[in-house]
């Protein structure tokens, strides 16, 4: 439930360094625009490297330190900034606000609300750090928040009417017409009524192409056409992968975010990676598969395992997952390309379809991560 309307609109401070190249600041755009135009906010969001922004967001000039996006105030990172702080701070992923920014913290009257909004994870820890303060030495209060899967966490972002127009643009009609408007009219024409299937493929280089090529060309019906979509620059060996098993690729532009989820809500089969497509692929309500970012000591491990105990998945499709994560290793080439074939069957696959809508409706009941979080702040101004 939302905290009663704000007055005055509340000004806050997104910060944002460009890590995974878009994964980081695919999140902090997503909830810069969700508090900017869901509640009315008004929103600074400072971005280490413009370059890489301005690939999801063309509007971005990457050499102006200052401009405004879509209502949206976006600055060039400045360590050197003497700009004094908003009511809220959000540093996304423990990015560490400049530390001129944090002395005028310091110096406020009132000072702000500073929030380190956490990476997203289903391990059961997370719920009791969530909403968590720290005072530091310094007298400033830091919160965690924490993005998460069930009603103790700080929920996923997800932008009101998303649910209503991806149903729209799954039915034949809705999926014909969203892929011409794509600019992909020839994959459109073919797919409608057809048995043909479609893929999104945005991993890391080091994906198991092969295998997964292998098994959707063993899988696929007499006939039937494979086609694998994939934005220019990611896995430049697939053409080479593909030709071999009769797969079509399709190379697409770098979609804006908007035109992203739209592409997805059109694919039979989803690889993401990192946080933000992740995310996306699990409102898309198909069948996907996470190439999850590599940590030390598999801990990236751990945070699939925690994931899929709560994702409802189908056993096999759930081993797949974590198989496709670990095929870099030799012994695991083989398992995984019987494992995909396996996955691929009729029976399994509609198993699969139906547990991906499922989890995703069942998140979709929740409230989104961008209300919490703004209603927490309001929380926290209002109780001084």
């Amino acid at each position: 439930m939302q905290v009663q309307s704000e007055c005055k609109p509340v000004t806050a401070d997104i910060f944002c360094r460009v890590v995974d190249n878009f994964g980081d600041i695919g999140v902090c755009w997503r909830l810069a625009r969700r508090l900017a135009h869901g509640r009315g906010w008004s929103v600074r969001l400072w971005v280490d490297d413009l370059a890489s922004f301005s690939v999801l967001a063309p509007a971005i000039t990457p050499d102006l330190p200052a401009q405004t996006i879509d209502g949206i105030t976006v600055r060039q990172w400045d360590d050197q900034s003497d700009e004094p702080a908003l009511q809220v701070v959000i540093e996304a992923f423990a990015c560490d606000p400049p530390a001129r920014f944090i002395a005028s913290m310091r110096q406020a009257t009132c000072p702000p609300v500073w929030v380190n909004l956490e990476y997203l994870s289903a391990e059961r820890w997370v719920e009791g750090f969530h909403r968590a303060g720290s005072l530091r030495a310094d007298g400033l209060r830091k919160n965690f928040f924490f993005p998460g899967f069930t009603s103790k966490t700080g929920g996923l972002l997800r932008e009101p009417g998303l649910i209503a127009a991806r149903d729209q643009a799954r039915t034949v009609a809705g999926r014909a017409s969203t892929l011409h408007s794509l600019g992909l009219r020839q994959l459109a024409t073919r797919l409608t009524g057809s048995a043909d299937r479609c893929v999104s493929l945005f991993c890391y280089p080091y994906a198991p192409l092969a295998e997964m090529f292998s098994a959707l060309s063993a899988s696929a019906p007499a006939q039937a056409r494979l086609s694998v979509c994939v934005p220019h620059n990611v896995a430049p060996q697939a053409e080479n992968l593909a030709r071999s098993h009769d797969i079509e690729i399709v190379r697409v532009p770098f979609f804006s975010q908007a035109d992203y989820d739209r592409l997805l809500w059109c694919m039979d089969l989803n690889v993401v990676r990192g946080e933000d497509s992740f995310v996306r692929a699990i409102w898309a309500g198909r069948p996907m598969l996470w190439h999850i970012y590599p940590q030390q000591e598999l801990a990236h491990m751990d945070k699939l395992d925690a994931w899929l105990a709560l994702s409802g998945l189908p056993a096999r499709v759930q081993q797949t997952q974590r198989l496709f994560n670990q095929s870099q290793q030799h012994a695991g080439q083989e398992l995984l390309a019987e494992a995909l074939v396996d996955c691929f069957r009729p029976d399994v696959w509609e198993s699969w379809r139906e547990a991906a809508d499922a989890h995703c409706a069942g998140l979709a009941s929740m409230s989104d991560l961008a209300d919490n979080l703004a209603d927490f702040c309001i929380g926290q101004l209002h109780s001084r």
